[in-house]
């Protein structure tokens, strides 16, 4: 056990960053965002020097925990603790916070009114932003874990509201409204848990006395439509595509490649070992759900003009494949839904972080049918856009093919029928990705795009990363796997779940010699 408050201080230091930002004058905003550019480079050092630290062998769930009685009279206490998926995750979102204020560092303009937010608020609040998801992923108190569920949403409602497009004002209320209504529907579930089990600890809700089943499909619903809300799911998840569209490319990078994720990641971590009977009950419909979102997600990608909306359905059909990954209860599968997790999140941030730099060269326009042809004027910003529609579509030799490959093969071993069904998403997203680099980046060039700029030094040197990343992990994923599987099989033992065994096996030397 690690003594130093490691997660405590991973928190903090983002924040007391977001407070130093948000009180420069306005008139120095260069150096707003060469301060929040280094504060979450120190982050991102800290994840990196903690990791080496973490032991994939360790008999504890949780590891590097903390905890402090909060509120002794309800029993909630400030517990912190990460196991091996917990881990990936803060490690995704340390990565993608340097690289999106990297990437958005002409995003924001001094404010001509009020009615816009400053270039200092911007950027404090991804700092504030990147507290509430270390916060999230690193809870081990479930009602601890609700306040940084709901905190988030502060400065995402504002990031799309004082910073977004024509239509922030309306993308940001639905946005809040929706993920508000799942928020309340997980704190009345909250509150039965702790009628049941006296304890708001996660620890101590285990190791206590089981749930009976029907409390559970009781419970369980209330936990899962928030998780469904966030994911997004289908059809949970209609304010996805108007947020996307009315965020800047950073702040869709943030919504889309990690704030999502807590919604999967909460079904692993809550829904699963606190509710096994109840997942295993409802698995059957969530199943069905989640491939049905793979498909019409795919479908309605495929008909979109609108390049942030078109990427905010892709990862819509995703998110279906990662929760199919969840509910079939295998171990690769699990274990493929986490690297899914990992690897969306990289494509996510090349797909929107490509097509804002593309945007930026069109006074900001996002349809489709405004470009062609930019791969002769541009190749590098070709090149990469090529890159991140290939690594959206699972190219193998990149990390987003070992998740949905695992993951697939999870949902073979358990269901054939729907492992099959789900193989021919992948088709209809070959369509789509395809669809949109041959009509953009190919053909002629496009009225007006004949002397457009190719990429400078600063967005390549943010574009590098998320490649190197995605082909290391493509290539070598037992970095991730050995982190995350050991997690997984103890959550298949709380659930109770065992691996299918082969339905074809090798011939036994008894049985050879029989037929001999």
């Amino acid at each position: 056990m690690n003594s130093f408050p490691w997660l405590t201080v991973l928190g903090l230091v983002p924040l007391i960053g977001s407070v130093v930002v948000a009180l420069l004058p306005k008139s120095m905003p260069l150096l707003a965002k060469q301060l929040a550019f280094a504060i979450s480079l120190v982050v991102l050092g800290l994840v990196v020097v903690m990791a080496l630290q973490f032991d994939g062998q360790s008999e504890f769930v949780f590891q590097f925990q903390e905890s402090y009685d909060w509120i002794p009279a309800f029993g909630v206490t400030y517990s912190l603790g990460v196991d091996g998926i917990a881990l990936v995750l803060i490690a995704l979102s340390a990565v993608l916070v340097p690289i999106t204020i990297l990437a958005g560092w002409n995003d924001v303009e001094q404010p001509q009114s009020d009615s816009v937010g400053s270039v200092k608020g911007y950027f404090a609040l991804i700092l504030l932003l990147e507290t509430m998801m270390i916060g999230v992923f690193a809870a081990t108190d479930v009602f601890l874990f609700y306040v940084f569920f709901e905190a988030m949403l502060i400065p995402v409602y504002f990031m799309i509201g004082r910073y977004g497009g024509a239509q922030r004002s309306y993308a940001a209320m639905k946005f809040l409204i929706y993920s508000l209504v799942g928020g309340l529907f997980m704190l009345a579930a909250m509150i039965g848990l702790y009628v049941v089990t006296g304890t708001f600890n996660f620890t101590q809700i285990l190791l206590g006395a089981g749930i009976d089943a029907n409390t559970q499909k009781i419970l369980f619903l209330g936990f899962f439509l928030a998780f469904a809300i966030k994911a997004p799911m289908w059809p949970f998840h209609t304010w996805l595509p108007d947020a996307a569209a009315a965020s800047k490319p950073g702040t869709a990078v943030l919504l889309i490649g990690v704030l999502d994720k807590v919604g999967t990641f909460g079904m692993i971590r809550y829904c699963l070992p606190i509710f096994p009977a109840a997942s295993d009950f409802y698995a059957p419909v969530i199943i069905a759900l989640a491939v049905i979102g793979v498909f019409y997600g795919a479908f309605v990608a495929l008909g979109q003009n609108d390049l942030k909306r078109l990427f905010a359905y892709s990862s819509m059909s995703h998110f279906g494949f990662i929760i199919l990954g969840i509910f079939v209860f295998t171990t690769i599968g699990i274990s493929g839904a986490t690297v899914y997790m990992i690897a969306h999140g990289l494509s996510t941030a090349a797909l929107f972080l490509t097509a804002g730099y593309l945007m930026q060269r069109r006074n900001g326009s996002s349809l489709l049918s405004d470009y062609s042809g930019v791969n002769k004027p541009a190749p590098v910003l070709a090149g990469f856009f090529l890159f991140a529609a290939l690594s959206s579509l699972a190219l193998p030799g990149l990390v987003s093919f070992v998740g949905e490959f695992m993951v697939l093969l999870g949902t073979f071993q358990r269901y054939m029928w729907v492992g099959g069904i789900a193989t021919l998403g992948i088709v209809i997203t070959a369509a789509y990705v395809l669809r949109v680099y041959q009509k953009s980046m190919t053909g002629a060039v496009g009225s007006g795009l004949e002397h457009i700029k190719d990429l400078t030094g600063r967005e390549i040197s943010a574009l590098v990363p998320i490649a190197a990343l995605t082909i290391f992990l493509g290539l070598y994923p037992a970095p991730v796997l050995n982190v995350i599987n050991p997690a997984v099989n103890t959550v298949m033992v709380m659930v109770g779940a065992t691996d299918p065994a082969p339905t074809v096996g090798l011939i036994s030397t008894t049985s050879q010699g029989a037929q001999q």
